[in-house]
């Protein structure tokens, strides 16, 4: 059975309470439990820290425990290094995921230092944008 590990970063934690014009109503948690039916040929693991330490460990962890990666490193996405150089030292595939579309918002988010050691990107589909991601990983070459 595929493995799929879901990374969410800073202030993911209040998806249904945070600006839910933009990110909704639903909590990540119970969004989740769909996806877990969704996708039951799939085991999805989810982890969600607002620490950018606890980021860069899950990843490195991830190595060889997962088939794939989806990364919503939040904020982190426009500002870390950190988070770039863990991705890329890792052979786990890793998409990035943004329920916003993070070029219809500020300027400064316009740049994922992330994006160039993903295999691709996905934002501004709300919540589906994981579900986007999951169909890739269930349907990619190996």
């Amino acid at each position: 059975m595929m493995k799929i590990i879901i990374i969410n970063g800073p202030n993911l934690n209040l998806l249904g309470q945070r600006q839910p014009e933009i990110y909704g109503y639903e909590s990540f948690e119970d969004y989740f439990s769909q996806l877990k039916i969704m996708f039951n040929s799939i085991q999805l693991t989810y982890f969600q820290s607002n620490i950018e330490g606890e980021i860069i460990d899950k990843l490195h962890d991830s190595q060889n425990n997962y088939d794939g990666i989806i990364l919503n490193a939040g904020g982190y996405s426009h500002t870390s290094v950190a988070i770039h150089d863990a991705i890329k030292a890792i052979s786990t595939p890793v998409v990035e995921v943004h329920i916003s579309n993070i070029f219809a918002r500020e300027e400064f988010r316009h740049n994922s230092l992330i994006s160039a050691a993903c295999i691709g990107s996905i934002s501004g589909f709300g919540l589906k944008s994981y579900e986007l991601a999951l169909y890739f990983f269930l349907n990619k070459e190996n």
